[in-house]
């Protein structure tokens, strides 16, 4: 659905050079919601407007829906931008029209008239629970609401594509939380591909499908959410489970992304010749399945062994140094 290959952004400012982005490789599945985390200045904002040609790339190309943006003119841009929806991270509304009529905007734009305008702009509303605020403007609007109005107000085309740029981090946790659940249930109902940007691991854990850790305009790590937990030395695991350093040698960090069908460490002391020690850990739920991440300390003659049952049973198993 999205296809983006060895992406550079490089700008002129004044007499020096800033490289944005450094060849990024994208690829985003039809129907997921993959997110791209990282720091102020890492690229992110600078990534997704290459992905919509905002921001034409120095060198690289980006695919969208089967199409080449980058060997596009600008008229022909125009149309193509009609299957990428965008949701901005200050909700950028006209404070002067209703809500119906900042959801109508795009409409008015691709010339669609009276009733039929009128209708999609009510499939709109109901779409993120906002039937009732239709006339109201978006300073009577608390900011969950605002960002409801630009979520349908990104979906008037009916796009394939939906860019989130940093649509919750203005917002508070609770409010933060319903967005998130909206954003989920839209690319569930609607077979929506979301690409969004983010600096908080919160929101990956939350809805995200797939994710890249970005950093100086390059991606350090990216992937299925699932598959990147489980890799060992992964920078995704340490973020959502910090855990302190594996330092002694003996010390072992478990990850499994689907429930063991046997308690794994009650077999492993039955039947290898090791002590295990546990040092701490956790579980969570991250892109729908249990995860958890457990510090070990395993001893014994027969401790080589017991790491190669874990990793036959499917466990990520990270050693230390």
């Amino acid at each position: 659905m999205i296809e983006a290959t060895d992406l550079r952004k490089l700008y002129r400012i004044a007499d020096r050079e800033v490289l944005a982005l450094d060849g990024v490789d994208l690829r985003v599945a039809p129907g997921e919601v993959y997110g791209v985390v990282g720091q102020s200045g890492a690229g992110k904002s600078t990534l997704l407007r290459c992905v919509n040609l905002l921001e034409r790339p120095t060198s690289g190309s980006v695919r969208v829906h089967g199409r080449e943006l980058t060997a596009m003119s600008e008229s022909e841009l125009r149309g193509a931008r009609r299957d990428i929806g965008m949701v901005h991270q200050h909700f950028a509304l006209l404070s002067s029209r209703t809500v119906a009529g900042n959801v109508a905007f795009p409409l008015e734009i691709m010339g669609v008239r009276g009733a039929q305008r009128r209708r999609r702009v009510g499939e709109l509303l109901e779409l993120v629970g906002l039937q009732d605020k239709a006339r109201a403007y978006p300073a009577q609007l608390s900011g969950g609401q605002k960002q409801r109005v630009g979520i349908a107000r990104a979906l008037a085309a009916r796009p394939a594509v939906l860019l989130s740029d940093e649509a919750t981090s203005a917002l508070d946790p609770e409010t933060t939380g319903s967005i998130l659940e909206l954003l989920r249930d839209l690319n569930r109902e609607l077979g929506l591909t979301i690409l969004l940007i983010t600096h908080e691991m919160d929101v990956i854990k939350q809805i995200c499908d797939s994710a890249a850790i970005m950093e100086d305009g390059r991606f350090l790590e990216q992937g299925p959410i699932l598959d990147l937990l489980a890799r060992p030395g992964s920078l995704l695991a340490r973020s959502l489970f910090p855990l302190p350093a594996l330092e002694d040698p003996d010390t072992v960090v478990l990850t499994h992304t689907r429930q063991p069908e046997t308690a794994v460490l009650s077999e492993l002391t039955r039947h290898f010749d090791v002590d295990v020690h546990m040092y701490g850990g956790a579980v969570d739920t991250i892109a729908g399945s249990t995860v958890g991440r457990l510090q070990l300390r395993i001893t014994g003659a027969a401790r080589a062994a017991a790491l190669d049952h874990l990793r036959e049973q499917g466990m990520g198993v990270e050693v230390g140094a």
